[in-house]
Order: structure tokens, then C-alpha cells, then sequence
């Protein structure tokens, strides 16, 4: 109750609570204290497995393009209101501070506010944006974007697009158009680590549309519970690939099993001390 309570997906609190018995069931205990601490221990052990799911970094996968002289093309999707063009942004400034020259495509034309947004955040961190009027094809922005970067050499193509609600037809047909014409080597899904569930539901329907590789979690620092960030990866089998930490362009990191694990159970520890 305590997990489905912390917004956790009820499969994964199933696994979470068989886990902890299958580690329990049948062990020796000397003293009635060490209960809380195996318990403990087992509940660590259940949780540290279901957050790590592995996969490739976004760094590594830059190097391995750019070996074979070919940019890196992600494609972030989304509902709007997730923080997905502002992550657009923190990663364009995260990996131009790393000596890489991204480009981002504005392909939701859907509406002129978004066109702006995203590039109010290329010139702040100072990229290059490619755009095209309202109401034109997402798809010819991102297929520009990708051939821009191409005859400029620059390694990474960040694609914002659409965020309408996900059950909109016509929103996931404009996404299957997008990557069937830009081809991206990473679809990344940005949920918001607040909505919980609705994040997991989102992230469940977009995978089953356009097939997903991964998860940005946005406002990961303001959530407590955790049931996003646990839930996520384990539901869709797609590793979570990076986290926003705070408003700033810098605060962005790369996803860490063992730091996630550590703040789910910072608190429980100190009172497992006491």
C-alpha cells in the first residue's frame, strides 16, 4: 500500500513485494532489531533492481556516430506542460559544455508559442535552431535539421516535437511521421517524475505508438515518493537516461541507479540509525 501510495505502477509494486519475500522467507533471525534491518536491506536490494535497467549513455552513443562521421539524431516526445523543450535546452548546453556542436529542430509547428519557446533556450545557451513557419511539416523541419548538421559536422540533432494529449491520433501519426523521415537513433520520452503514474500511462502509450529507447525525468529533485523514477523503466523496459534536477541549463545529470536509490532511501536510513 505504502508503494501504490508513493504513485508506484501496481506491477512494480508487486515485483517490489515479491522480491522482499523471497528474501526473507525462511531466513534466521537472532535478534527482533534485526528484523527492521533485513527488511530494510531486502526492500534496497528489490528497489536497486528494478531502477537499474542498463543501456547505452547518450555520450557513448554520440562517440560511436560521430567515429563513422554521422551526427547523433534525438527525437524527444512528450505531453506539453512535462518540461520537454526546456530539457531540449539543458541538454544542448550539457553536451555543448562537453565539446560537441548540437542543433535543435523546432518541429512542433503545431504552435507558434513552441517555435518560440525552443528558441528562446537555443539562444540562450547559443546553438543553432532550424525552424519553419507555423503549420508547416514537423518532418521537414527535423529531415533540415539532420541534413544541416550533416554538412556542417556538427555531432548531435535534438528534435522537440508536438506534445498534444497522447491519446490524439493524429499527434502519434505526426510523431510516426517525424521518425520515419529524421530516422533518429534515440526516441526519448520526457515525463514529469510528479505525475507519478500519469507519467508511466504516457510514457506505456508512447511506447506502444513509436517504440521508445528511453526516459528523461523532469523535476526528479522535488520528488519524493519516487513512483515515476521507479516505475518508468521497469513498466517499459527502457532505461531512464537522464534527470532535471532543478530550472537552471546545468541542472541536468545523468541517470544514476545508485544516486536515484540513495535519494528513495536517504530518509529511511536515518531512521533505521536512530
Amino acid at each position: 500500500m505504502g508503494l501504490l501510495e508513493g504513485d508506484v505502477a501496481m506491477e512494480v509494486a508487486s515485483a517490489v513485494v515479491d522480491s522482499v519475500k523471497e528474501d526473507l522467507v525462511g531466513r534466521k533471525i537472532k535478534r527482533s532489531s534485526d528484523i527492521t534491518e533485513y527488511t530494510y536491506n531486502a526492500l534496497r536490494n528489490a528497489v536497486a533492481e528494478i531502477i537499474d535497467v542498463p543501456g547505452k549513455s547518450m555520450t557513448e552513443m554520440i562517440e560511436e556516430k560521430k567515429a563513422q562521421g554521422e551526427p547523433l539524431v534525438v527525437m524527444f516526445v512528450g505531453i506539453n506542460g512535462t518540461g520537454k523543450t526546456t530539457t531540449i535546452g539543458k541538454l544542448a548546453n550539457y553536451y555543448l559544455k562537453k565539446g560537441y556542436t548540437p542543433v535543435i529542430a523546432a518541429s512542433d509547428t503545431f504552435r507558434a508559442g513552441a517555435i518560440e519557446q525552443v528558441t528562446h533556450h537555443a539562444d540562450n545557451v547559443g546553438v543553432k535552431i532550424i525552424k519553419h513557419q507555423k503549420g508547416s511539416d514537423p518532418a521537414a523541419v527535423a529531415y533540415d535539421a539532420v541534413e544541416h548538421a550533416k554538412a556542417q559536422g556538427k555531432e548531435l540533432v535534438l528534435i522537440d516535437t508536438a506534445g498534444r494529449m497522447q491519446t490524439n491520433t493524429n499527434l502519434m501519426d505526426e510523431m510516426k511521421k517525424i521518425k520515419r523521415v529524421s530516422n533518429p537513433d534515440l526516441v526519448v520520452f520526457v515525463g514529469d517524475a510528479l505525475t507519478g503514474n500519469d507519467a508511466t500511462q504516457q510514457a506505456v502509450k508512447f511506447n506502444e505508438a513509436i517504440d521508445i529507447d528511453g526516459v528523461i525525468l523532469t523535476k526528479a529533485d522535488a520528488d519524493s515518493k519516487g513512483g515515476a523514477s521507479l516505475s518508468i523503466g521497469y513498466v517499459i523496459k527502457k532505461p531512464i537516461m537522464f534527470l532535471g534536477v532543478g530550472q537552471g541549463y546545468d541542472d541536468i545529470k545523468e541517470y544514476d541507479a545508485e544516486w536515484m536509490l540513495n535519494q528513495l532511501f536517504s530518509e529511511d536510513e536515518a531512521a533505521i540509525e536512530e
